[in-house]
C-alpha cells in the first residue's frame, strides 16, 4: 500500500507529453516485479496513435492519467467499438489500459471516470479490460504471477483484481495461456493420424512472404468465419490485420506461419511468432541506440526459446469432415516440427476462452496446461 499525500487529480491524455506519460506509467509501477518486461516505447506509441493503429477508425477512444502532487498513479482508457457485439437498446462499453498503485482511492477515481464517460455515450454495461481491442491484449491477469508473460500478452499486480472487484467489478469471462515443451508427448493416436500423411486434397505449405499482403488477407478472411461463433467475437479489418503483420514482419520467421488448402482452397491456418519478450527483457522499452542490434541479434542469431501461438484457426465450412478437423494438428505439426529444429524449447496457446470446449482440447491433446489466468469484468453502470 502506498501512503496518500496529497490530493488526487485526474487528467485526460491531451498532448505527446502527456502520451509519453500514459506509456511509461506502468514502466515505473512495475519496476519491482521480476515477471514485469517494459513493452517497447515505439511499439506502445503506435498502438494508441490514431494515425497508425486502423482500431480508431471504427472506436471511439479517450485515455485519463491519475496523479498526486505532481506525480503519476494510475492510468485508464475508455473506448466504445463500433465493431464490437452489441444490443443497441442495452449498449455496452469498454475500458482498458489500467495500471495504478495499490491505492483504493486511484482505482475508484479511474474507474469512475472511465464509467461516467461511457454512460454519457449511452453505455449501459463496462466491460474489461480490453488494450484497446477485444482483437489485442485482452483481460487482467488474476493467476500466473510468478512468469512474464510472453510476446502481446499483458502482466498486471496481484492487488489490481481485487482493487477492481471492490468497485462493484465481476467476472465475465475468463481466458487462459497454454504452455506446453516442444518435446511433451502428444498422444499416440494422434501421432498415427499425422503420420499417415495429408488427406487427398489437403496441401500444406510455408506463408509466402512475396505475396505478404494477399496471405494477410487471406488469414483475416480464415480467422472472422473461424472465430465468429465466439463469445465477444469481434470481426478484425484487413487494415488492421495488415498493420498488425506489417509491426511484427521483422521478427516473423516464415518457417512458423502454416497455410492449409483443401481443395484448392484457402482452409486453415497457424502462425507462431517468437518471443520477443525474452530478448527486450533489458531494453528498458527503447530500441536506441543500440537496443535494434541486441533484439536482431537475439532474434536471428542467439535466439529465443520460446514461440507464441496467438492466431490459428479452420473455416467453419470444414469443421465437420475429417480433412478440417485434421488440419489444426498437422498444422501445429509442420510448424512445431520447425521450431524445434530451430532450437525452439516450449510454446504457449493464447489466448483460449474457458469456455471454447475445442480450442481446449487440442492444446490438452498437444500436451499443454494453463498456466496463465486473464480474467475480463462487467458492471452495469447505473
Amino acid at each position: 500500500m502506498i501512503p496518500r499525500v496529497g490530493s488526487l487529480t485526474i487528467t485526460e491524455v491531451a498532448s505527446k507529453a502527456d502520451m509519453a506519460r500514459f506509456i511509461r506509467l506502468p514502466m515505473a509501477l512495475n519496476a519491482a516485479d521480476p515477471a514485469w518486461i517494459s513493452p517497447l516505447i515505439s511499439e506502445r506509441e503506435a498502438a494508441l496513435s490514431a494515425k497508425t493503429n486502423p482500431f480508431f477508425d471504427h472506436a471511439e477512444v479517450q485515455l485519463w492519467i491519475a496523479s498526486r502532487d505532481g506525480r503519476d498513479v494510475g492510468r485508464i482508457s475508455a473506448q466504445i467499438d463500433a465493431l464490437s457485439p452489441s444490443d443497441p437498446k442495452a449498449p455496452v462499453g469498454h475500458f482498458g489500459m489500467i495500471a495504478a498503485e495499490d491505492d483504493a482511492e486511484v482505482f475508484a477515481k479511474l474507474l469512475e471516470t472511465a464509467e461516467a464517460w461511457l454512460k454519457a455515450r449511452g453505455c449501459v454495461t463496462a466491460l474489461g479490460p480490453f488494450n484497446l481491442s477485444v482483437n489485442e491484449e485482452v483481460g487482467l491477469l488474476v493467476d500466473g504471477f510468478d512468469t512474464p508473460p510472453m510476446v502481446l500478452m499483458g502482466h498486471d499486480p496481484q492487488y489490481a483484481g481485487p482493487r477492481i472487484e471492490a468497485q462493484g467489478y465481476t467476472k465475465a469471462k475468463d481466458i487462459y495461456a497454454y504452455l506446453s515443451k516442444m518435446t511433451d508427448d502428444v498422444p499416440a493416436p494422434i501421432i498415427r493420424r499425422i503420420r499417415r500423411g495429408l488427406a487427398p486434397g489437403v496441401t500444406l505449405r510455408m506463408v509466402d512472404m512475396k505475396r505478404f499482403d494477399a496471405e494477410v488477407a487471406s488469414l483475416t478472411e480464415i480467422l472472422n468465419d473461424a472465430w465468429s461463433g465466439n463469445w465477444g467475437f469481434t470481426p478484425t479489418t484487413e487494415a488492421e490485420t495488415r498493420q498488425l503483420a506489417k509491426s511484427l514482419r521483422p521478427i516473423i520467421d516464415p518457417r512458423l506461419v502454416w497455410f492449409a488448402e483443401i481443395d484448392g482452397e484457402v482452409a486453415g491456418f497457424v502462425a507462431m511468432l517468437p518471443n520477443v519478450n525474452e530478448a527486450i527483457t533489458d531494453l528498458d522499452g527503447r530500441l536506441a541506440p543500440f537496443g535494434w542490434a541486441k533484439l536482431l541479434w537475439r532474434l536471428k542469431v542467439s535466439r529465443v526459446k520460446s514461440v507464441r501461438v496467438p492466431l490459428m484457426g479452420v473455416k467453419r465450412k470444414f469443421g465437420d469432415g475429417m480433412r478440417g478437423q485434421m488440419l489444426p494438428f498437422q498444422l501445429m505439426d509442420a510448424s512445431a516440427t520447425q521450431a524445434r529444429a530451430l532450437g525452439y524449447e516450449r510454446y504457449e496457446f493464447s489466448w483460449i476462452l474457458e469456455d471454447n470446449a475445442p480450442m481446449r482440447r487440442i492444446c490438452e491433446s498437444l500436451g499443454a496446461h494453463i498456466y496463465k489466468t486473464y480474467r475480463i469484468y462487467e458492471k452495469a453502470l447505473a
